[in-house]
C-alpha cells in the first residue's frame, strides 16, 4: 500500500489550486468587462435613469451574495460574529473612499477631454501597487515595477485609441487644472487606496468577500440614495418614476453588472489590486474584440500596439514575483 503523500506535496497541491481559481475570477472578469459596454449599449435605452439601474445592480449584488453564502454554509456564521465597528471598519471606509471617487470623476469628467481623462485615471494602476505596499507590505520585485509600467503604457495607449476620437478642448487653463486634472488624480488615489483597504480587510482580517460585497453595496447604495435629494437623476424619478424607460431586457446588463462585482471583490480578496489593474486593462482589449466581432468595428492601431504589451506586462509579473532574500548564516 502506497504511503501517503507528505504535507508539502498536499500544500503544493492546495497552492496549485488557488492559483488555476485566481485565473479563472481573472478570466471571468475579465470576460465581464469587456463584454458589459456593448451588453449595456444594446439592452439599456437611454431614457433609463442612471440612479435606478445602480440602485438595482447594487440589490442584485446583495441577493446573490447572500444566495451564495447560505448556500456555502457560511451565513449563519457571518450573521453571529457580525458588528457593526468591524463592518465599518473593513468595509464602510472602502466604500465611503469609492463613492467620493465616483464624484471627483464626475467632475473630472465634464472638465477635461476624453483623452487627458482616460490617461490620467490609469494611474491608479500605480497607486494600488503603492498603498498595496505601505498598508500590506506587499513588495514587488524589480521586473513586476517594470511589468506595471508596461501596463500603464499599454492603457494608455488603449486610451488614445478611445478618447483621441472624440475628445473636446476647453480653453481656460485654471479650469481644467482645478476642475478636470486635480480631482482625476485624487480619484486615482483613492482608488488604489480603497483597493487595498478591501485587500488588508480580506486577506488581514480575514472578512469574507461576499460580506464585504453586501457591506459596500449597503454603504453605497445609502450615499446614493441621498445624493438623489438634489440631483438631476433624483428629480427625474420624482417626476418619472423609479423605473421609467426600462424593459426586462435592462435586466441584463443589470445583472450582469452585478455578477461583475462579485467577481471583483473575489479577485481582489484573492489576488489582490494590483491584479484586478491587470485584469480591467486586459478587458479594454476584450472590448476591442468584442466589437469587431459583433459590430464590424475594427480594432484601432493603438489597440494592436497595446496587446503584445499587455501579454508581455501579464508574463512577467506572473513570472518573476518578489522574492525573500534569505539571511546568511
Amino acid at each position: 500500500m502506497a504511503p501517503p503523500p507528505p504535507p508539502k506535496s498536499r500544500g503544493a497541491t492546495q497552492v496549485s489550486s488557488n492559483a488555476s481559481r485566481i485565473q479563472f475570477f481573472s478570466l471571468l472578469l475579465a470576460l465581464q468587462y469587456g463584454a458589459q459596454p456593448l451588453i449595456s449599449k444594446r439592452f439599456v435605452r437611454r431614457e433609463v435613469i442612471v440612479t435606478s439601474s445602480v440602485l438595482v445592480c447594487e440589490l442584485a449584488k446583495v441577493l446573490c451574495a447572500l444566495f451564495i453564502m447560505a448556500k456555502d454554509g457560511t451565513l449563519r456564521k457571518a450573521y453571529k460574529e457580525w458588528t457593526l465597528v468591524g463592518a465599518l471598519t473593513a468595509s464602510g471606509l472602502p466604500a465611503a473612499i469609492y463613492a467620493l471617487q465616483n464624484s471627483l470623476l464626475q467632475i473630472s469628467y465634464k472638465n477635461l477631454d476624453s483623452l487627458t481623462f482616460s490617461m490620467l485615471n490609469q494611474t491608479k494602476i500605480f497607486f494600488t501597487a503603492f498603498f498595496t505596499y505601505l498598508i500590506l507590505r506587499q513588495k514587488q520585485s524589480i521586473e513586476q515595477i517594470g511589468a506595471l509600467f508596461l501596463l500603464i503604457v499599454a492603457a494608455v495607449l488603449l486610451s488614445v485609441g478611445e478618447g483621441s476620437s472624440k475628445g473636446s478642448s476647453s480653453s481656460n487653463a485654471d479650469q481644467i487644472l482645478f476642475y478636470g486634472i486635480i480631482p482625476v488624480l485624487v480619484a486615482s488615489v483613492l482608488s488604489g487606496l480603497a483597493s487595498s483597504l478591501c485587500q488588508w480587510a480580506s486577506q488581514v482580517k480575514k472578512h469574507s468577500s461576499y460580506l464585504m460585497t453586501i457591506e459596500m453595496s449597503i454603504v453605497g447604495s445609502v450615499c446614493l440614495l441621498a445624493s438623489t435629494f438634489k440631483s438631476p437623476d433624483g428629480e427625474a424619478m420624482r417626476q418619472h418614476g423609479f423605473f421609467y424607460g426600462w424593459t426586462p431586457l435592462t435586466l441584463i446588463p443589470v445583472m450582469f453588472n452585478a455578477f461583475g462585482g462579485i467577481l471583483v471583490g473575489l479577485v481582489t480578496s484573492h489576488a489582490g489590486g494590483v491584479r484586478k489593474g491587470f485584469v480591467i486593462v486586459s478587458a479594454l482589449l476584450i472590448t476591442a474584440l468584442l466589437q469587431f466581432v459583433f459590430d464590424g468595428k475594427p480594432p484601432s492601431l493603438y489597440c494592436l500596439l497595446a496587446l503584445p504589451i499587455v501579454v508581455t506586462s501579464i508574463s512577467i509579473y506572473q513570472k518573476y514575483p518578489y522574492q525573500v532574500k534569505k539571511k546568511e548564516s
